[in-house]
């Protein structure tokens, strides 16, 4: 059996401060074999630059995945190409910078993640998420020989996220839905051994809206009027998943959801 703990949206500073500190804590706690965090807000809560992304993954991350906002730090995409740890999603067109899945040796043999975006509500509008991840999970299990393979569905709407879980069943071990920020509460194994969460929520500041602050969110709803979102602060409430596979067949054991406040570290 292999164990890969799944993190949610990493949101600013705080997100990315309280994951480093959690981090050792939480892989003991559930023997985590392999982590796989989503990495997409951790710049000031918009995109990743390459200095945090190595900073995670010097934390013991082992794969970041990214989404809607993996350009919005100018200097990721001439770097993507030199780091395959870092996903940015796999139905981009051809020549796009970047990996969209990457293939892991691990002591329990191999794990592939890919990255996937949606297209409803979701800019920009990238290829057909259903046939190119269905096509790559199938090269990954013919190709590159690997049973182990856990799905990042970057989606807004629900879905198209379900709908991806079913696609996807049996071809690979867990479609876990982020980019809502809010974690979701149907956590299963779907009938031919996929595990399936709709979102894992994120590892941000607990008080405010997705992460930000609260008053400037209330301000433009209440007023209509333009207004700039800062990173909410402390505590942090970090969300995710733990998933459990049979590394023979590929097949889900059990998931499960984790969510917990991590106070601000003492300096």
């Amino acid at each position: 059996m292999i164990t890969i703990l799944f993190i949610g949206d990493v949101v600013g500073e705080p997100g990315r401060t309280a994951l480093k500190h959690a981090l050792p804590g939480l892989r003991e706690a559930h023997g985590a074999d392999f982590v796989v965090v989503n990495g997409e807000n951790a710049a000031a809560g918009r995109g990743i630059t390459p200095r945090l992304a190595q900073e995670l993954l010097q934390a013991g991350v082992d794969v970041i995945t990214t989404g809607d906002h993996v350009w919005d730090q100018v200097e990721l995409a001439p770097w993507l190409n030199t780091e395959p740890r870092v996903l940015r999603p796999v139905n981009y067109p051809e020549g796009t910078p970047g990996h969209g899945s990457v293939v892991k040796e691990t002591p329990k043999g191999k794990v592939a993640v890919m990255q996937v975006q949606g297209r409803s509500f979701i800019q920009p509008p990238l290829e057909n998420p259903f046939l190119i991840s269905e096509k790559e999970a199938q090269r990954l299990r013919n190709e590159e020989h690997v049973r182990v393979i856990l799905v990042d569905m970057h989606a807004e709407t629900t879905s198209e996220k379900i709908s991806t879980g079913y696609n996807l069943d049996g071809l690979v071990s867990a479609v876990i839905g982020t980019h809502t920020h809010v974690q979701t509460a149907d956590e299963t194994i779907l009938e031919h051994g996929t595990a399936y969460l709709t979102d894992a929520g994120m590892c941000g500041p607990a008080v405010g809206v997705l992460g930000r602050e609260l008053e400037p969110i209330l301000k433009r709803f209440r007023t209509s009027m333009p207004a700039k979102f800062p990173v909410a602060g402390w505590p942090v409430r970090l969300c995710g998943a733990v998933i459990r596979v049979d590394e023979e067949t590929g097949k889900a054991l059990n998931i499960t959801r984790i969510s917990q406040i991590v106070e601000k570290p003492a300096s």
